[in-house]
């Protein structure tokens, strides 16, 4: 089928009265004739950009940031304020807590301060020795152990017994209470004061910190709007009786700021791979039946997906994918969040974002809704207040791991009650999440999270385009302008297709663009999840385009781009590679009855990782077993396809 691109016209609107030309009439500007007339009155402006209504570029930025106001990273040694980590994330050279100048290679296009709901600003004051934090036992133990140099110590304490559910209710600085109101309120002025629409946004956010008995179940709550209308809450606990861990009492209270306020609000699930199992449930939840009610409340309000961080990446696992030779990438499957709880092959499913997808269509069958019909971003979750997460420019997860010729060899969590112990190296650096929005403002960016256009990347900044429908062909991928036959005749990235046309399968233009400061491209892949008919799901990668002149081999595979590392002077070369790939893909394998989706995953050619940058600079001999390398990769939002609309 011919390629249909509709443009508006900028004269559509405006009525235009000329009068009759019998003759060429002459004029400063040249000689106008008839029919110069009527191509000046064409319905197709000769700018293919005028009056474009799609987004144009992505905006980078990070979901997941905290700073001295969060309890945890407050008791590491996190000293920078929200203000500071604005100006770092606009660019500006900041004095980390280490006391080592930082910056970003380039600013980021926009920032969310997620501190932790509970607790908020507890640790600024135990620092400065209030009185009523002293007069408790615990709190005087643990502001001694601070100022004798065992701040460390002490932040395992506090998080270990905030997430056991024994910290001292003395301490908690619970929301109504002054200390609380202040930080929430400060929180919010901060973002109102960094935030500069067209330049950079600070959204106003937080960390609902959901922990059971050590699992992970932590969302971040992000606004779309202003100072007038954020002030009129505070954040939503996890302490009863005014809190909850449950997370159908987080969606209550989702619903109630918007009926107070008139307001919008979205959640983004923490990355799952330290719940046990928990994030993404198909049976029961808190004692209760997976139901319809839950499903459609999940789909309601958990947009997005935070599917790789520093504590590991949370896209699929080696177990789950064992025919998934890129599965297995910054994997974290030793335990829960506190190392209390060793991880069991059978809670892995209930970690995983591909795990989740499909498990999401089996409900969706079985319920009518998909609680698990996410986009992904990518971000930080670090505890520093810097949203550093490129591997030779990376300050780490918290205070304690910010550059040091001893952080590779320091353990992040210790547990010697259950054997699980998690080293520094382990710590990713990443990431980032990308937004198709066509502004840089809270409400732009905000919508297109909303609509789930969106991508998650590892730390690189490469620009992923991805569309599906029923009528690309190998001309649209012919052009320097993909997107206008991508949104012409197709759905982007976090779009449905359904009832499909007679003997048609569906699809998708798929393009990539490297980092321009970053490294070439591996190849593109998308990964199928899909319920079978006897309501099994499966799961299939394809490689679709990919750089240089590789053969695939008997199973589709596409052996390896090779290596330009050289890890010692932690260096590598675009020798290999693609700066650009792009390609138009049908599924071979498509039945129109069956629920399915697809996503893209991009990968980078390998380069140095953060550790080897520190070998190099610090002169540190890695311990036995530390990646050296890795390949950054970005993760669509998905695509669905339902046999019914």
């Amino acid at each position: 089928m011919k390629r249909t691109t509709t443009y508006m016209s900028a004269f559509a609107a405006v009525a235009l009265t000329l009068p009759a030309l019998s003759q060429d009439t002459a004029a400063d500007a040249g000689t106008l004739s008839k029919s110069k007339a009527d191509q000046v009155q064409g319905k197709r402006p000769y700018s293919p950009y005028a009056d474009r209504n799609f987004p144009s570029r992505p905006f980078f930025g990070d979901t997941h940031l905290h700073t001295g106001f969060s309890m945890d990273a407050g008791a590491f040694g996190c000293t920078l304020t929200p203000r500071d980590a604005l100006r770092f994330a606009r660019g500006e050279q900041v004095m980390a807590s280490s006391n080592q100048p930082a910056k970003l290679s380039r600013p980021l296009d926009f920032l969310v301060v997620a501190d932790h709901s509970d607790n908020m600003g507890f640790f600024t004051d135990l620092l400065a020795g209030k009185p009523e934090i002293l007069a408790q036992p615990m709190g005087r133990k643990w502001y001694d152990m601070i100022k004798s140099g065992k701040g460390a110590d002490a932040a395992l304490e506090i998080i270990g017994q905030f997430s056991q559910g024994t910290f001292p209710k003395e301490l908690m600085y619970l929301p109504g209470t002054r200390a609380y109101k202040g930080a929430w309120q400060e929180t919010i002025n901060a973002a109102e004061a960094y935030n500069e629409p067209g330049r950079f946004t600070a959204f106003i956010g937080y960390e609902w910190t959901s922990l059971d008995k050590g699992n992970n179940l932590h969302r971040n709550v992000i606004f779309r709007d202003n100072a007038d209308k954020a002030s009129q809450i505070v954040p939503f606990t996890c302490y009863p009786p005014m809190g909850s861990i449950n997370p159908l009492d987080l969606y209550k209270w989702m619903e109630a700021y918007e009926t107070k306020t008139g307001g919008s609000v979205l959640a983004i699930a923490h990355n799952g791979n330290l719940s046990n199992g928990m994030m993404f449930p198909v049976v029961e939840t808190f004692g209760k039946a997976v139901d319809g009610d839950y499903a459609k409340q999940r789909a309601r309000w958990e947009i997005l997906y935070e599917v790789t961080q520093t504590k590991g990446d949370g896209e699929a696992h080696p177990f789950l994918s064992p025919n998934d030779e890129f599965a297995d990438f910054e994997t974290w499957d030793k335990g829960n969040l506190d190392a209390s709880e060793p991880k069991t092959n059978d809670m892995l499913a209930g970690d995983y974002a591909r795990s989740a997808l499909k498990n999401g269509l089996k409900l969706e069958a079985k319920l009518g809704t998909n609680p698990y019909k996410f986009g992904m971003v990518g971000s930080s979750d670090a505890h520093t207040g810097l949203a550093a997460m490129e591997e030779e420019n990376f300050f780490g997860k918290t205070t304690p791991q910010e550059p040091s010729p001893e952080r590779m060899h320091a353990s992040f969590m210790d547990n010697p009650k259950t054997g699980i112990k998690i080293m520094d190296w382990e710590v990713a650096a990443a990431g980032y999440a990308a937004v198709w929005a066509q502004e840089n403002s809270r409400e732009s960016i905000w919508d297109a999270m909303a609509r789930k256009e969106t991508y998650a990347t590892t730390g690189s900044r490469l620009i992923v385009r991805f569309f599906g429908g029923w009528d690309f062909d190998e001309a649209d991928a012919q052009t320097r302008n993909p997107a206008f036959a991508g949104y012409a005749k197709g759905v982007p990235m976090g779009g449905d297709l359904s009832d499909a046309p007679a003997q048609k399968s569906p699809s998708f233009l798929i393009a990539a663009m490297k980092d321009p400061i970053g490294a070439n491209l591996d190849r593109i892949q998308v990964v199928k999840g899909w319920l079978d008919a006897n309501g099994e799901t499966k799961e299939k990668v394809y490689d679709v385009v990919w750089s240089g002149d590789r053969k695939p081999d008997a199973d589709g595979k596409v052996p390896s781009v090779g290596s330009t590392v050289d890890v010692e002077n932690a260096t590598w070369t675009n020798t290999i590679g693609a700066p650009e790939l792009i390609t138009v893909w049908k599924d071979p394998a498509f039945d129109a009855k069956l629920r399915a989706f697809y996503y893209v995953r991009v990968l980078e050619i390998p380069t140095p990782r953060w550790t080897a940058y520190d070998a190099k600079r610090f002169g540190s001999k890695p311990l036995e077993g530390t990646r050296m390398t890795l390949q950054e990769r970005a993760y669509t939002s998905p695509i669905w396809y339902s046999p019914e609309k």
